[in-house]
């Protein structure tokens, strides 16, 4: 069996990638977690972590451990729920960013509403800077967005890169402008993408701009351009750009920000559910873009 705390302490490392700030998250000593990543290395007889003075990156044994990791501390956190006999009610005002909702946030929210029926979840979808204004002005209660690393509003609950994607036929011409598809500003991936091309001088015209994620997944299945999205949620129709042919698009963070004041209890189960998703929201649904 594996300690639930070691899985905490282990899931906490992989997405913040820093003992440190695993610990501080936690509210318990650094040490108490190098013991935590000790004990579950033993355990499973594997070295789950590369670790240096500056970084701390998963060996291929972890990122397997990881996802056993969420799926383990998220059915023990069922369980814990179900057996409370917890009779939450109320209503929740979700907002959540669209490219979560074309994978596995359905199934996520059918689970949540399945145990505890007599919330009533109100769910907004829009651009992550959108979505901020929204919970800011008292619209929404709760919001699962980006946001660019560095930024420490809300929690985080995982890191990614950003790549580019395209349709698998898509050719660029090195000396061509880079023809992007994109969505409509405030826009996170956006921001990013016209930022590291003007950073290394190389030229873009906005072929499609749309107002939605799934707008911009089928202009780039079309084959009219490139799109800048976070890889771990990508449709199976687009296929990331080979590493150097454009510029960088460095990291983005998913994070869970809810309203100023004390959280209801239903706001804190639905937090909790999200918080511990992390794996299931990144999930491929069975409906996808065909390919063209």
């Amino acid at each position: 069996m594996f300690d639930p705390k070691w899985l905490t302490s282990f899931v906490t490392v992989a997405t913040t990638k820093n003992f440190t700030a695993a610990a501080d998250r936690l509210g318990i000593g650094q040490p108490a977690i190098s013991e935590h990543i000790r004990k579950l290395e033993a355990r499973c007889g594997r070295r789950l972590f590369i670790r240096d003075t500056h970084s701390v990156r998963m060996t291929s044994e972890g990122e397997a451990m990881l996802s056993f990791a969420q799926v383990i501390l998220d059915a023990n956190a069922k369980a814990m729920h179900h057996f409370a006999g917890e009779k939450i009610h109320g209503r929740v005002r979700l907002g959540v960013s669209e490219d979560i909702v074309l994978r596995g946030l359905p199934q996520v929210l059918r689970s949540f509403t399945t145990a505890h029926p007599m919330v009533e979840l109100e769910l907004t979808v829009g651009l992550s800077e959108v979505l901020r204004q929204q919970l800011d002005a008292g619209d929404l209660d709760l919001i699962f967005l980006k946001r660019r690393v560095g930024e420490d509003f809300g929690e985080l609950v995982w890191r990614e890169p950003l790549v580019w994607l395209a349709a698998p036929s898509l050719r660029l011409a090195p000396d061509s402008p880079v023809p992007l598809v994109v969505l409509f500003p405030p826009s996170l991936t956006r921001s990013a993408a016209l930022t590291s091309l003007g950073r290394h001088g190389r030229s873009w015209r906005i072929v499609c701009t749309s107002g939605s994620q799934s707008g911009v997944h089928a202009a780039a299945i079309a084959g009219l351009g490139v799109a800048p999205h976070a890889q771990s949620l990508a449709p199976s129709s687009l296929v990331p750009l080979p590493a150097g042919q454009l510029p960088d698009l460095g990291d983005i963070e998913f994070a869970l920000l809810a309203k100023k004041g004390a959280p209801s209890n239903s706001m804190r189960a639905l937090a909790r559910v999200m918080k511990s998703s992390g794996h299931e929201l990144r999930k491929a649904i069975e409906v996808d873009f065909p390919a063209i």
